[in-house]
């Protein structure tokens, strides 16, 4: 029988069941145990009263959208800078010290200004010593010549033997081939000298030097490096991962660093080949217009557009996760009860992520409000 029901049938013990007490100590007892029987009275009383019912939850207010897939280009901002469409590495011809040097880097040269000059001792003393072997065979030449006609005349006297006059002529031949050679050896020691002076081969701006005054170089080292006035690129390297569905689009749009605003439209004009194996970049030029006069070196922003593709746009909001792996709440209209689900994210963008798979068109998917909703709870939603 329940406690209460128990509390409130029980009868009062009669007198004449407990045993005698004096007058004097029942009352004094009645004084001390009232308190302690009125309290144990009540406990049982107090687990009469029955709880209250807790109020249905109501539904839970979210914000959703319905999914369609649309095109989209995937855009990679990608840091270049602007470069000569010629450029060039200049180096001496022959070996030697760098005795003089009339330009720095920054110097906008002409075509065959003086950049270097080498110590050319050795070059004048070979030109000087051509030249005397020259003088020497016009000389032979001239006395070869002399004697070939006086041997002739008398030849024809018959005053000497044709064997003595053939070899006169043989001598003759001897000697103005030594002398083609002397001219030859001549223009080469000319040549040679001129190499110890380096020139500029066209317009254009020095943009690297290697060596200083005092120093040594062998031919062919390059010594400077000058960009040639003309056509200007943008040069990018661009990461692999950007071509695995294709090639970018033609046109990029382009701008300097230091002038966001100031737009130009480039068309890409030569893609390596090749990926540079210590960075894992394709290296990318780009013709730049006319009205692009951004100086050499300039850092600029290239806007790639890749290969046209599929997928579902939904804010940034909207994205979960289910195991570790990305996912959204997906409402069932039905039940209207929502439930993760995993998805693939083919590109994330500023404020929005593209889904390429794991979503239907039509499928409704909750933006606001995601976490803070549990399985099976009824939802509202707007949007």
């Amino acid at each position: 029988m329940n406690l209460c029901h128990q509390s409130a049938m029980r009868s009062p013990a009669r007198d004449s069941d407990r045993p005698s007490i004096p007058t004097g100590d029942r009352q004094h007892r009645r004084a001390a145990l009232g308190p302690l029987l009125l309290l144990l009275m009540l406990m049982p009383l107090a687990g009469c009263e029955k709880p209250a019912e807790s109020a249905e939850r109501p539904p839970q207010p979210v914000r959703a959208v319905s999914v369609s897939v649309t095109s989209y280009q995937p855009v990679a901002t990608i840091t270049g800078q602007v470069q000569a469409r010629i450029q060039a590495d200049l180096a001496f011809r022959v070996s030697g010290k760098v005795v003089e040097r009339r330009i720095d880097v920054g110097t906008h040269v002409k075509a065959g200004d003086l950049l270097l000059r080498l110590d050319d001792t050795e070059q004048q003393a070979d030109v000087q010593i051509a030249e005397a072997s020259l003088r020497a065979a016009q000389a032979d030449v001239k006395q070869k010549t002399l004697a070939y006609q006086r041997y002739r005349t008398l030849l024809d006297t018959q005053a000497i033997a044709q064997q003595v006059f053939d070899q006169a002529q043989q001598q003759l031949a001897t000697s103005q081939a030594t002398l083609e050679s002397s001219e030859a050896t001549l223009a080469s020691a000319k040549d040679a000298l001129t190499y110890t002076a380096l020139r500029a081969d066209a317009d254009g701006i020095i943009t690297a030097r290697n060596v200083e005054v005092g120093s040594v170089v062998s031919a062919a080292q390059a010594a400077l490096t000058i960009a040639h006035d003309g056509p200007r690129d943008a040069v990018f390297n661009v990461y692999e991962a950007f071509f695995l569905k294709g090639e970018p689009s033609q046109n990029v749009d382009v701008w300097a660093i230091s002038a966001p605003t100031q737009r130009a439209k480039a068309v890409i004009r030569e893609t390596s080949p090749v990926i540079d194996p210590n960075t894992g970049t394709i290296q990318v030029k780009l013709t730049l217009p006319d009205e692009a006069t951004w100086p050499l070196g300039t850092p600029i922003l290239g806007a790639f557009l890749a290969a046209q593709d599929k997928g579902a746009v939904l804010p940034w909001s909207a994205m979960s996760s289910l195991d570790g792996r990305p996912a959204v709440w997906v409402i069932d209209k039905q039940s209207r009860t929502a439930a993760l689900r995993p998805i693939k994210i083919a590109l994330y963008r500023s404020g929005e992520i593209i889904v390429a798979e794991g979503l239907a068109p039509g499928d409704l998917v909750v933006t606001e409000g995601g976490k803070i909703i549990r399985p099976d709870e009824t939802l509202t939603w707007e949007g």
